[in-house]
């Protein structure tokens, strides 16, 4: 017997086809899974997904719906979405949760521990005594903070103030002119229509200009460790408890925090994709077991 794992969001939707004890035997990786703007896109890329996950293991694709399936997609802890989408899936076993919650189980396991992903956006959640607590994610407008995009925002508040005079010219602020022709009229141009991802395209060079001594981009970059530290804090974790950074910032923030949280840190087990392979193994591979073996009693 098998289970499948899906990981799926608004760029790609991750399938992986394992056995009952969580070894992965096929893979696949197709388009977009959001389920807050395209249900039925969503529901299409699963099943794509999941399809060409059978036929990489070389497995009967007519098993499909009998496999128990975990599903971490992005939105599925937030309005009605989750539970429309089981109503499209063929699976009888289906488990829905958030992106967060199988990344938490792919780094942490299924113990106590936390993870924090520091991407486009930011957000937190601990898993302390069977207890699951999210913190964050709110959007880089009024929360995000330690962000790709919020560190984007702030980069660009101080160039407008250095050009105003408020705030001193590093170069990491001529940097942003420099790429805006100089024109604040540019900048702000640029902001009516960019997206989350548009902003964090400036965190490398906020970081790269920290890295030289650049006093703009140093306190940027304090500001987003001081908020990472303030959220870890807000956890409330027992001191036993370990936690892990996630996300295209978790290598540039991780080792700029203060020892007390460093020595906390765990490298992640596994990625999110494993976390679903394993989350759907613990939850359904025992009785998976326990069906084979009923089966076995009743061979010739």
């Amino acid at each position: 017997m098998m289970v499948l794992g899906i990981d799926g969001g608004g760029t790609s939707c991750r399938a992986a086809l394992a056995t009952a004890r969580g070894e992965i035997i096929g893979r696949a990786k197709v388009g977009p899974a959001n389920i807050r703007t395209d249900l039925a896109g969503a529901r299409d890329s699963i099943m794509a997904a999941v399809g060409q996950a059978f036929a990489n293991a070389g497995e009967d694709p007519a098993l499909l719906s009998h496999t128990p399936i975990v599903l971490g997609l992005a939105g599925a802890n937030v309005g009605s979405y989750a539970a429309e989408l089981r109503k499209l899936l063929p699976f009888r076993q289906c488990r829905i949760e958030s992106d967060a919650l199988i990344a938490l189980e792919g780094a942490i396991g299924a113990g106590d521990g936390a993870i924090g992903i520091l991407g486009t956006g930011s957000i937190y959640l601990a898993r302390q005594s069977n207890q699951t607590r999210y913190l964050g994610g709110w959007g880089f407008l009024v929360g995000d903070q330690g962000s790709g995009a919020r560190i984007g925002r702030d980069l660009i508040e101080h160039t407008l103030l250095a050009y105003d005079g408020i705030a001193p010219r590093t170069p990491v602020i001529e940097a942003v002119l420099a790429a805006h022709h100089g024109d604040p009229q540019a900048i702000v141009e640029f902001t009516k229509s960019a997206q989350p991802r548009d902003f964090g395209s400036f965190a490398p060079l906020v970081f790269e200009h920290a890295g030289i001594g650049d006093i703009t981009a140093d306190r940027i970059v304090r500001r987003a460790v001081a908020a990472v530290e303030a959220s870890l804090d807000a956890l409330r974790l027992a001191d036993s408890v370990p936690y892990c950074l996630l996300g295209g910032l978790a290598t540039l923030i991780g080792p700029r925090l203060s020892p007390r949280h460093r020595a906390r840190l765990v490298p992640p087990l596994q990625d999110a994709l494993g976390g679903a392979v394993a989350m759907a193994s613990r939850l359904f591979g025992h009785e998976l077991a326990l069906a084979d073996g009923k089966q076995g009693l009743i061979q010739p």
